[in-house]
């Protein structure tokens, strides 16, 4: 059975998991992942004066997460994801 985009983000928060999915280009892709805070980089966001920062709208079809072994945020679309272990 296939996992919703909200079932995937709840496990990757409390777990890092390795997800199978197949990229743009058709080739299939394993990753170790993670959206425990623990894991994920500081944010350090130190707003400009009079500059307006753009705010990313939400696709409900992709999950962007933090690779582990290659340390950087990556993203896949929920319904190419093959396994999630």
């Amino acid at each position: 059975m296939k996992m919703t985009k909200d079932e995937i983000t709840e496990t990757l928060r409390n777990n890092v998991k390795v997800v199978t999915f197949t990229k743009a280009d058709g080739t299939e892709r394993v990753m170790k992942c993670t959206l425990m805070p623990e894991h994920l980089p500081e944010q350090v966001a130190v707003p400009e004066p009079g500059v307006e920062h753009a705010v990313r709208k939400q696709n409900d079809n992709v999950c962007s997460v933090w690779d582990i072994e290659k340390e950087g945020w990556r993203s896949f679309r929920v319904d190419s994801v093959k396994m999630v272990e």
